[in-house]
């Protein structure tokens, strides 16, 4: 829960405890919930405004997919993913025959090896 194990979360009990004190702790979590309800209520009405403004052309938008990570999960690695877990597509023969030589131009003794200096 929100990263948080049970030594930090017996803290903040505890503080809470010190803090509001036994009478007034239920009323102030109370209030806490009741606050957190009113956000999410207007989290959710503004998110289906948002939706109705962009009209129907935008019906799967999801806020969510405004924060550049989801973005490039979404629309780049997920589609890596689906191609990663296909089956492999079995290979054509090669119509020429494959040569392991390399082709090497070597530098003979003294030579000084070209320079670029747009590469540097």
């Amino acid at each position: 829960m929100f990263g948080l194990g049970w030594g930090e979360i017996a803290a903040l009990i505890v503080l809470a405890l010190l803090v509001f004190g036994p009478d007034k702790l239920p009323q102030a979590a109370a209030q806490a919930g009741r606050t957190l309800r009113n956000l999410r209520r207007m989290a959710n009405n503004a998110r289906d405004d948002l939706r109705a403004g962009l009209g129907p052309e935008f019906q799967n938008f999801d806020p969510a997919d405004l924060n550049p990570r989801t973005f490039v999960r979404k629309h780049l690695l997920d589609d890596l993913e689906d191609t990663w877990n296909d089956k492999p597509q079995e290979l054509e023969p090669a119509t020429a025959p494959y040569s392991p030589e390399p082709v090497v131009d070597e530098l003979g003794y003294g030579e000084v090896p070209p320079y670029d200096s747009e590469a540097t």
